[in-house]
């Protein structure tokens, strides 16, 4: 009976702590909040086969790139930028800056090609988001992507917000010259960019994952290895081809990826497409969807119509594409 007001009184002062801490942490997380993304999570680095914050916490990112800067530089602006991160929920933006297409390509005017690189950049750290830097190039351009690469981390090495992708998508090569290429391209980065992750091609279009998990390079501990797929052509045989690869502990970036054919176009597939999403959420990969521009083709998320300015693109000026992309970005939110 005496131990009835020592509970009480116990329970009361519990109370009153309790309070204290649910304000102390409802305060805290009104201050996360106001933080942007990079503010919160920082310099990302790779642990093992995740990618991590600077608390050391698993992160996953979302996001969408931009079609090549020499057929679609009118979107390549801070504007842009600003409407995929504000109303589209993107977490990062890869630029991609095209080679050996046509006469505005980075091999035949690279003034264009570090502008453009600059714009993105820029309205990403602006929007306080991660933004990936794309040489995209199908084949190996590797003296080329030796200046480029030592420019643009000279630039930019010290903002904890940019990453490199230092081949977009080899052809018909093996892994032993991927592997290579990227091993001679590592100590440039390295020297401006010390602690920046790093995304390393793998062969036949970014798909041979478990060629890379096989024999992956040992020299560079923050790198990411490159996985692209359509998922209405590349199904279960190239998630397997994935899983094996995770299996090993190889990380792994879904750097460009869509829901229609390989070749951009077709219908989409909302069954395929899911089961690469939910193999990416099971495993913390991060991922970004290819891409805004105004082609009259299924994975170009913009229609014509569309202003070169994002923040004034309607509705209407959405594709289906872009609608979906948006619904995935968010989900689970």
């Amino acid at each position: 009976m005496k131990l009835l007001p020592i509970v009480i009184l116990f329970s009361s002062l519990l109370g009153v702590t309790a309070c204290g801490v649910k304000a102390e942490a409802s305060d805290s997380a009104a201050e996360n909040e106001n933080l942007t993304l990079v503010e919160r999570h920082g310099q990302l680095k790779v642990n093992g086969s995740r990618i991590v914050d600077s608390n050391g916490d698993s992160i996953q990112l979302r996001g969408v790139s931009f079609g090549w800067h020499n057929m679609w530089p009118r979107f390549y602006n801070r504007s842009s930028v600003t409407e995929i991160a504000k109303d589209w929920g993107a977490d990062i933006v890869r630029a991609s800056i095209g080679l050996d297409l046509d006469e505005n390509t980075f091999d035949k005017k690279p003034e264009m090609g570090y502008a453009l690189v600059d714009s993105i950049v820029q309205g990403a750290v602006e929007n306080g988001i991660y933004v990936l830097i794309d040489f995209h190039s199908h084949e190996n351009n590797l003296p080329l992507a030796k200046e480029f690469f030592a420019t643009v981390s000279e630039k930019y090495g010290n903002l904890p917000n940019v990453m490199y992708e230092i081949w977009n998508e080899p052809l018909e090569v093996t892994w032993q010259e991927t592997k290579s290429y990227a091993e001679e391209l590592l100590p440039i980065i390295r020297k401006n960019a010390p602690e920046a992750i790093v995304i390393v091609p793998t062969p036949r279009w970014d798909q041979n994952v478990h060629e890379a998990a096989d024999d992956p390079i040992t020299s560079d501990k923050n790198v990411v290895y490159s996985l692209h797929y359509y998922a209405a052509t590349h199904t279960d045989y190239l998630r397997q081809q994935a899983q094996y690869a995770i299996d090993k502990g190889l990380p792994l970036f879904m750097a460009e990826c869509a829901s229609m054919v390989h070749t951009g176009d077709g219908v989409i597939d909302p069954a395929s497409w899911e089961k690469w999403m939910e193999l990416a959420d099971a495993n913390g990969i991060s991922w970004i969807c290819w891409s805004v521009s105004d082609k009259d083709e299924t994975c170009s998320m913009l229609r014509p119509s569309a202003s070169s300015q994002g923040e004034e693109w309607t509705d209407d000026d959405l594709k289906p594409w872009a609608v979906l992309v948006k619904y995935y970005i968010n989900r689970n939110r």
